[in-house]
């Protein structure tokens, strides 16, 4: 029997995530405290008082939900603390690569804060968006972005019947239509900056390929498993290369947990704000364990 932690990406704050945590624990407050220091702003009063405009900031949401992870994950019960395994929704990768002992805490806030920032100013560029596309196998999907005239690709492949496209607005509401058309059950438009996971975002991919160069990345010590490619990744050259490339890439999220799986993982726990990644793991397969911690 193994276990896997997985971590939460962008999307899975909320105001008042880590406050509890805070108050009750010392390591809480240090892990806080530290990365105010780092970042060179509140980012714990941000936490837990908002405003949620000021907290959903791409280059702020990043930072906050890495530490509110890594602070739930310092603070989970010792018993529960072994694992053999580890994976991270888009910016939760790099949460788990803390966990993996390839990255460390300052390092991972300060790329973190610069990966979001290098996002934002992408979304700036081009109004760009995404949407999910409830009920369509990925092969029709694809077979949609590719009829649809303007930059527009999958972004997510996250479970069966769940797949989220992102592109240009025009191109995706075009593609929206079309999903419905094609019998999807509903094509829903998500609230984020813009176009993340795809070629709009190679402005970032750029930027942070070189940030990522001047810090100290090592090999994990854990199995981990890059959204890239959904298979294991362990070396940090590797890891490196899979970061930058992941901004303008599918996460191959479904691909990765099945991995898992089929090497033996029965237990997982999903660490941090929100419960998104413990939903996904029901669609996927109900006969695994996934704990919300």
């Amino acid at each position: 029997m193994k276990t896997a932690f997985l971590f939460p990406g962008q999307g899975a704050q909320f105001v008042g995530m880590g406050k509890e945590l805070y108050e009750k624990h010392d390591r809480a407050k240090k892990l806080y405290q530290r990365a105010n220091q780092i970042l060179g702003f509140d980012l714990a009063q941000i936490c837990f008082e908002g405003p949620e405009t000021e907290l959903n900031k791409t280059n702020i949401c990043q930072p906050a939900i890495l530490v509110t992870s890594l602070v739930a994950l310092e603070t989970v019960n010792p018993a529960q603390k072994n694992f053999e395994a580890t994976a991270g929704l888009s910016l939760g990768e790099y949460i788990a690569l803390v966990a993996a002992g390839s990255l460390s805490f300052d390092d991972a806030v300060k790329i973190v804060e610069r990966r979001g920032a290098f996002m934002q100013e992408a979304c700036d560029q081009e109004p760009s968006t995404m949407a999910s596309i409830i009920g369509l196998d990925c092969d029709k999907v694809k077979e949609i972005c590719n009829s649809v005239d303007g930059i527009i690709n999958i972004a997510n492949l996250n479970c069966p019947g769940q797949i989220v496209i992102s592109g240009a607005c025009e191109a995706l509401e075009k593609a929206c239509v079309q999903a419905k058309e094609s019998g999807a059950k509903r094509a829903i438009p998500l609230k984020v900056a813009g176009a993340f996971h795809s070629p709009l975002m190679k402005s970032a991919e750029k930027k942070l390929k070189v940030e990522l160069e001047k810090i100290n990345i090592k090999d994990p010590q854990k199995d981990f498993v890059s959204n890239v490619t959904g298979q294991y990744v362990q070396t940090a050259t590797e890891i490196k290369d899979c970061l930058s490339r992941q901004v303008v890439s599918s996460v191959l999220w479904e691909d990765s947990m099945r991995l898992f799986i089929k090497d033996g993982v029965t237990k997982f726990y999903e660490i941090g704000p929100g419960k998104v990644l413990a939903s996904l793991m029901g669609r996927i397969d109900k006969s695994v364990e996934c704990t919300k911690i």
